[in-house]
């Protein structure tokens, strides 16, 4: 895996609690750090994209279906 550096300024409370995880797991500070931010990342993304669906749906940018055709789509009365 390819990685590329960066900095990140974190409260001397954080850090220490990085610190105490990592000595006590035998990890890295930047493997979780690593972890916190992909993990935070797909969350984010995850809700962004939601808002976006939201603000397209209320442009009339997306086609909606009312729960009388999906019924019928799906064959239940």
């Amino acid at each position: 895996m390819s990685t590329t550096p960066t900095s990140v300024r974190l409260t001397p409370e954080t850090d220490e609690r990085l610190t105490r995880l990592a000595r006590d797991t035998g990890r890295s500070k930047a493997f979780y750090i690593r972890h916190l931010i992909e993990g935070g990342l797909d969350q984010i993304e995850y809700e962004y994209h939601i808002l976006q669906d939201v603000s397209d749906y209320r442009a009339g940018k997306l086609k909606t279906y009312s729960m009388d055709e999906v019924r019928e789509a799906y064959g239940h009365p």
